[in-house]
């Protein structure tokens, strides 16, 4: 059977009693406030991100471009520990390393203490977020197949930026149910998790065996610090920096040295990281961990500094003017790029969900329709940090095919956020007037109208 929310599209639903129904529901109270807070965080970083990319592209497209390219190419670093390396790669395997040690720790708590630790809270987002990642690749794999040089850039559009999603929905949609919120964050999370484990295993040409088990002894010992002593880490901000820190550049060092790709040792390290505060920890065993703390003093890290430079390092393509950009715009792999994220993320999302809702009998949160989770979709389509990361590991650096990526991502994600816009800025319009409603019932008869909907008053 199905219902209509007010205003919105039909959403599928079950008998109240199924043992599989309502598996994306509002959560706790303290997820919703978690969510609130992370939409708050990612505003500004969201900001910081599209400055950064702008000023790149202004930068290497101005008389001034030369200094740009030379900057980025700028080799820093010991070279006999392999570690000398442009400053764009700095960017993209060291300070990106920050990035995806939050995504680390954003995986486990949700996977722990999060929305995805029941099954049946997480079958649809997960769904979702597989179908947003076959079907973008499926997609340009079609527009590119005939071509041996591009087809292997199949992964960039697979990918979804959290913080530039996550902001622009902060920034358009202070109205829209939080159960919409913590869907797209969900999706999100999930969708790194592949972006992830896509990085590690396909773009990983030779694996050296020596160094990789010789980073399982840091990482060993960073785990066991951070799981003894977590009150200590907890409450001596410092001791983290001074203790904890060369552990994690170590490993880090040992991972890039091993050929994987070094910010998956930042993902690792952020699985190390505790989620529940123990009692031998000095607190009760359930609540707020080392993680929470961990994300709370890292993100203004990683928002302020390490995405927004990997971004200006990322992001400066030289267009060549107008006739060089609409070139740009008509080859293959921008083509492929740009179908995915703005038509393969929307068509790959809403399909899987429509799809496991009808196998599982389970249905979406009455607070919001499918035209709702269709806006979210669009926002999904914004690649940015890690298509841009997965563009520069499918080219060569500098070659025609790399650069097409580049202007494809950002033109996909400039353009699937002006479609998100236009979708939830209406959406949003409706649930505040549904939300003032609702405050003017409750002013009546102290029971708002969705609750006496419920009841069948």
């Amino acid at each position: 059977m199905s219902s209509t929310p007010p205003g919105g599209a039909p959403v599928a639903t079950t008998d109240s009693h199924h043992p599989h129904s309502a598996p994306t529901g509002r959560g706790s109270y303290a997820e919703v406030l978690r969510i609130g807070e992370i939409l708050r965080r990612e505003t500004v970083g969201g900001m910081l991100l599209v400055a950064a990319a702008a000023l790149a592209i202004i930068w290497a497209n101005s008389p001034w471009a030369d200094s740009y390219f030379a900057l980025r190419d700028l080799k820093v670093g010991y070279a006999p520990w392999h570690l000398q390396l442009s400053l764009g790669a700095w960017a993209a395997d060291g300070l990106l390393a920050v990035f995806f040690f939050l995504v680390g720790l954003e995986l486990k708590r949700e996977f722990v203490a999060g929305d995805l630790r029941e099954v049946r809270k997480a079958v649809v987002p997960v769904a979702a977020a597989v179908g947003g990642v076959v079907v973008p690749a499926l997609i340009y794999t079609a527009v590119n197949a005939s071509s041996s040089a591009t087809v292997g850039g199949w992964a960039i559009p697979t990918a979804t930026d959290i913080a530039f999603a996550v902001a622009v929905l902060a920034i358009i949609g202070s109205h829209l149910p939080s159960a919409l919120r913590l869907f797209l964050l969900t999706l999100a999370v999930v969708d790194d998790l592949l972006a992830i484990s896509i990085i590690a295993v396909f773009y990983t040409e030779e694996v050296h065996l020596s160094p990789l088990l010789w980073a399982l002894l840091p990482l060993a010992t960073f785990t066991v610090l951070t799981q003894a002593f977590r009150r200590f880490f907890g409450t001596r901000p410092w001791a983290a920096w001074v203790v904890l820190l060369p552990l994690g550049v170590l490993v880090w060092a040992l991972v890039h040295a091993s050929g994987v790709h070094a910010t998956v040792a930042g993902v690792l390290l952020g699985f190390a990281v505790p989620v529940i505060r123990s009692q031998a920890s000095g607190g009760p065993t359930a609540g707020p961990g080392l993680s929470e703390e961990f994300e709370h003093r890292f993100r203004p890290l990683s928002a302020g500094i390490a995405v927004p430079v990997f971004a200006f390092f990322s992001a400066g393509v030289a267009l060549g003017g107008w006739q060089g950009f609409t070139t740009a715009l008509t080859a293959p792999v921008t083509l492929g790029v740009v179908a995915g994220l703005v038509a393969g993320k929307p068509i790959g999302i809403l399909a899987a969900t429509w799809v496991t809702t009808r196998i599982t009998r389970t249905r979406l949160d009455p607070s919001f329709g499918w035209i709702d989770l269709f806006g979210v979709t669009l926002l999904a389509g914004i690649g940015f940090t890690v298509s841009l990361l997965i563009a520069e590991l499918s080219f060569a650096p500098g070659s025609a095919e790399a650069d097409q990526a580049k202007v494809a991502v950002l033109t996909a994600s400039v353009l699937a956020a002006a479609l998100a816009t236009v979708v939830l800025r209406a959406r949003d319009r409706h649930h505040r007037d549904v939300q003032a409603e609702e405050a003017v019932d409750a002013d009546a008869d102290g029971v708002p109208d969705v609750y006496e909907h419920d009841r069948g008053v």
